[in-house]
């Protein structure tokens, strides 16, 4: 696992905001899981400056988004 970043608060399509230090991947193959490996959803647009890029990730539970608001989020690579 590697650290995306923070939750910075969730946009009104219900994705939730990140802001990270490097530009991830997209797609299925990036996997968003919170700090016990629980899945949260996955990577669907990466914006903003190159150096500190924000990332939207589509929640797999859009009612439990709040929730999430503050917490690190974490990059699950699949081989």
């Amino acid at each position: 696992m590697k650290r995306l970043g923070k939750v910075i608060h969730v946009s009104k399509r219900g994705s939730l905001i990140l802001r990270t230090d490097k530009t991830p991947a997209m797609g299925e193959r990036s996997v968003v899981v919170n700090k016990k490996a629980e899945k949260i959803g996955t990577i669907v647009d990466v914006f903003g400056p190159v150096k500190a890029p924000y990332v939207a990730v589509r929640p797999l539970d859009k009612k439990s988004a709040e929730k999430l608001v503050g917490q690190i989020l974490y990059l699950y690579k699949r081989r």
